[in-house]
């Protein structure tokens, strides 16, 4: 599993910097009647006068067919992998927004759900533990922690409030290649290791459900919808391991507080 250090890091923290923005001008312009095609044009010239370019443009698994979106937007039910297009966005929608980008070699990833207007009280609440479950787990990306001692703690808070964490996506290590070891599931592995070390970097990113864990996979073979038809969210932060406090080398001040990015 890659350990980053030195100069490295400095390459690391201004491509999560730009990712950090890019995620918080782009989630601005998410407004009623504006399509998801436009949110992400806007998302791609942002990417573009910052000097970098999109993770996930391109982005292809073996024999899969190639995302064709340069950042993730995923409406209402649909999980993560949506892609931008006709969709008009109407009062009352959660967009979950997930952005990735390259910066000379190194990767910043990051996502946030962003609240359309007034939405209704149970998906308020549903945006509201799923981002304290990330800053639950972030609070033990610690050296010398287990990583399944993380990855429980989405699950037990997520599960505590009657939702459920998506299983078969999760977060990952992220460095010079936008997937890296180790996988970051949001519950408890078959397998606690490993123990986290200094210069480690984890991309975590709790997916909760209102209703049950399952989903289904759409024809465009891309956007994750879940199994029941109930509404989805998603926050992701990169965080450095040290030796002392974790490092949120995607930190915004902006949290999810009522009906508003703030």
């Amino acid at each position: 599993m890659p350990i980053y250090c030195g100069k490295q890091l400095d390459g690391m923290r201004e491509a999560c910097a730009l990712a950090r923005d890019i995620l918080l001008e782009t989630a601005a312009e998410i407004q009623p009647g504006v399509t998801t095609g436009k949110v992400d044009e806007f998302a791609a010239e942002l990417i573009r006068k910052s000097g970098c370019r999109s993770a996930f443009l391109g982005y292809q698994q073996k024999g899969g067919t190639a995302f064709p979106g340069n950042v993730c937007i995923s409406v209402n039910d649909e999980i993560v992998h949506g892609i931008g297009g006709s969709r008009v966005i109407q009062p009352g929608d959660i967009i979950k927004l997930d952005v990735g980008i390259i910066s000379e070699g190194w990767v910043g990833d990051n996502a946030l759900t962003v609240p359309v207007g007034d939405v209704a009280p149970e998906t308020q609440r549903l945006l509201q533990v799923t981002e304290e479950s990330l800053h639950i787990a972030i609070s033990y990306a610690r050296e010398g922690v287990m990583l399944g001692d993380l990855c429980a703690s989405v699950n037990r808070h997520v599960s505590k409030h009657g939702f459920s964490v998506v299983r078969e996506f999760v977060g990952h290590g992220v460095g010079k290649k936008l997937h890296e070891p180790p996988q970051i599931p949001n519950y408890r592995p078959e397998t606690n290791r490993p123990r986290l070390k200094a210069g480690m970097i984890l991309a975590i990113e709790p997916m909760v459900n209102l209703g049950v864990a399952g989903i289904k996979l759409l024809d465009d073979e891309w956007t994750v919808v879940t199994a029941d038809g109930k509404v989805s969210a998603h926050f992701e932060h990169t965080v450095l391991i040290t030796s002392g406090e974790p490092e949120i080398l995607t930190w915004r001040e902006r949290t999810m507080s009522g009906n508003a990015i703030i």
